[in-house]
């Protein structure tokens, strides 16, 4: 399969990939409630609802269709979605672990007149394909909301598959 640019083969792992496409990956957020960021049940890694957050502060906040524009929304899908993979990182210890991602799901402050949701979740799938590729696919679940928790225009919650933990004997 071909890279974004068209003109490198993708690698057949996730580090591989994040590192040919120069992407850097935040410090994992830390919860801002009594939860934790991520839990594993057999072959799926969940992960709590992921924010635009970078050092910490949110990248972007307020509301598509009113002070954030598409391009705005993009950017902050695809930093919750970079903080998604940090969180998965910490987690299983490498991210060579994560197979595919199963589900992607895009909750967006909106206004009533906005109607762009998937155009804006784009900005978190397309860095999952350019991750896991175009044949891995994910299903996805867009919808628009009135607030979200400090003023984030939008938060990615994701469910991937894991390659089990290797038993020791």
């Amino acid at each position: 399969m071909q890279a974004p640019s068209g003109n490198q083969a993708i690698a057949s792992s996730p580090n591989s990939r994040i590192q040919e496409l120069g992407i850097v990956l935040p410090e994992p957020p830390t919860p801002l409630g009594a939860y934790v960021e991520s839990s594993d049940a057999g072959n799926l890694l969940f992960l709590s609802g992921m924010l635009p957050v970078l050092n910490r502060k949110l990248a972007l906040s307020g509301r598509l269709g009113e002070n954030l524009s598409v391009k705005d929304g993009q950017e902050a899908a695809r930093i919750a979605a970079l903080n998604a993979l940090a969180v998965a990182k910490k987690h299983l210890g490498d991210l060579d672990r994560l197979k595919k991602l199963i589900k992607l799901t895009v909750l967006i402050a909106t206004t009533e007149q906005f109607t762009d949701h998937a155009i804006v979740s784009d900005g978190a799938s397309n860095l999952f394909v350019q991750i896991f590729g175009q044949d891995a696919g994910h299903v996805r679940l867009v919808y628009g909301v009135q607030s979200l928790p400090i003023g984030a225009p939008l938060i990615v919650d994701v469910i991937f598959e894991i390659e089990p933990k290797e038993v020791r004997q």
